[in-house]
């Protein structure tokens, strides 16, 4: 075991960058031994469910899973890290030794595996021992190096794999978003090269004939989202906005932050302007709804239902009250309302009962030896606790989506009553 904890004198430089490189070599031999043990579980795991006569085709499922969680990840890196697992110690060693040794960091390895990931078995290791069989060709190579080179093999060895994967790849395009600083957003499209290219050179080219005060990156911005919503980038789109903030907030000119669902949270000021200019704009539809939090704990406890029913009122209130994927460390949007308790052994459909999930981690938490239980911590938070088939477990809570106030115990009991029996 190396300790990272040894004094160096803070004053003499040269043991503080020999330190560093030092720390450096252990994290690449750590993602080396956490690579072996993934592999390792995976097989124990597939091979003791052969046994019990699972059918080839789940086995192993929730595994990935398994691994994000131990590694405190999240679940799509799961899969990347166990799929990065199983190719080192299978069919790359050359690779694995390199990363072992620390000559290669774990990205590095990890662009070696993701370029290689076309061509079959033989053409892999023939990869493998022709880039990384000699370290020392490794020296002074960054990150697009290493891609290029292995890429550069790949092709060579097998090019009709790498036609045919970039192929495939055109079916994965999308676009996603994510939240950015200072209540802005990333949004980041995945094309074809030349779909790419082609939007960004029509929208640089707008930028080089407006002159009109504003930057070139705030032209080829404004234009991008006057081409997509077919409006001027000024004028709101009517498209729904889930926006939370509390009643001192709106109307009392509190600084608690607000919460837009899909985004995270933004301040107040802006959150009110946001308010008033939704309601003082004619052509839009804003609607209110009230949402009963816990005094204390800012947790959401309830949800006004009037003029909805049921099923789809309590999925609202689901993804309102969670945000995102409730599994630990899994921070993709909800698109399934699940029961933590299988409606199939006596799970109710109820809040308590109810867990907001992305499509993976639900489908995860159905193979065998997976348990989830929900409950309200000592503050009045949703928690949920996810126990693994080894028998790990690992906790969630609900976010607060409201600053909590000073309450006395009866007011918040009797608070607690009427907000239930009001929704």
């Amino acid at each position: 075991m190396f300790d990272t904890s040894v004094a160096v004198d803070p004053s003499d430089e040269a043991a503080l960058i020999e330190r560093i490189a030092a720390l450096e070599r252990v994290k690449s031999a750590a993602a080396a031994g956490q690579a072996r043990a993934a592999a390792a579980l995976d097989a124990a795991r597939r091979a003791a469910e052969e046994v019990t006569g699972v059918p080839a085709a789940r086995r192993g499922r929730g595994v990935a899973s398994e691994i994000a969680l131990a590694r405190r990840d999240s679940p799509a890196r799961g899969s990347r890290h166990l799929g990065f697992a199983k190719a080192l110690i299978n069919e790359m060693p050359h690779t694995l030794a390199a990363l072992e040794s620390g000559v290669l960091s774990e990205w590095r390895a990890t662009l070696i595996v993701r370029e290689s990931a076309c061509l079959d078995v033989a053409d892999r290791r023939t990869l493998d021992a022709e880039l990384c069989g000699e370290p020392r060709g490794l020296d002074g190579m960054g990150d697009a190096r290493v891609a290029a080179a292995a890429k550069a093999i790949a092709y060579r060895l097998d090019p009709h794999a790498v036609v045919d994967r970039a192929a495939k790849a055109e079916g994965e395009r999308t676009v996603t978003i994510r939240p950015a600083p200072d209540t802005m957003t990333y949004l980041t499209a995945l094309l074809p090269v030349a779909a790419g290219v082609s939007v960004y050179a029509a929208l640089k080219r707008e930028a080089d004939i407006r002159c009109d005060g504003r930057s070139r990156g705030q032209v080829m911005a404004d234009t991008l989202v006057e081409r997509v919503t077919g409006r001027d980038a000024t004028v709101p789109t009517r498209i729904a906005v889930n926006l939370v903030l509390s009643d001192e907030t709106l109307l009392s000119g509190d600084s608690a932050p607000a919460d837009v669902c899909g985004y995270g949270p933004i301040p107040a000021a802006v959150a009110r302007t946001m308010v008033f200019g939704a309601v003082a704009d004619k052509r839009s539809r804003a609607t209110l709804r009230r949402l009963y939090a816990h005094p204390r704990a800012g947790a959401l406890v309830a949800m006004e239902s009037r003029a909805r029913r049921f099923p789809r009122g309590l999925a609202a209130f689901i993804d309102l009250r969670d945000r995102c994927c409730r599994t630990p460390y899994c921070d993709a949007p909800i698109r399934h309302r699940d029961h933590a308790q299988p409606w199939a052994k006596g799970g109710s459909t109820t809040s308590d009962n109810g867990l907001g999930t992305c499509e993976r981690c639900n489908y995860a938490k159905e193979a065998a030896g997976w348990e989830v239980v929900t409950d309200f911590h000592e503050n009045h938070t949703h928690t949920a606790k996810f126990t693994t088939p080894t028998g790990r477990s690992y906790r969630s809570g609900a976010p607060p989506r409201v600053m909590p106030i000073a309450i006395s115990g009866v007011e918040v009991k009797v608070g607690i009553a009427l907000a239930r029996h009001a929704a």
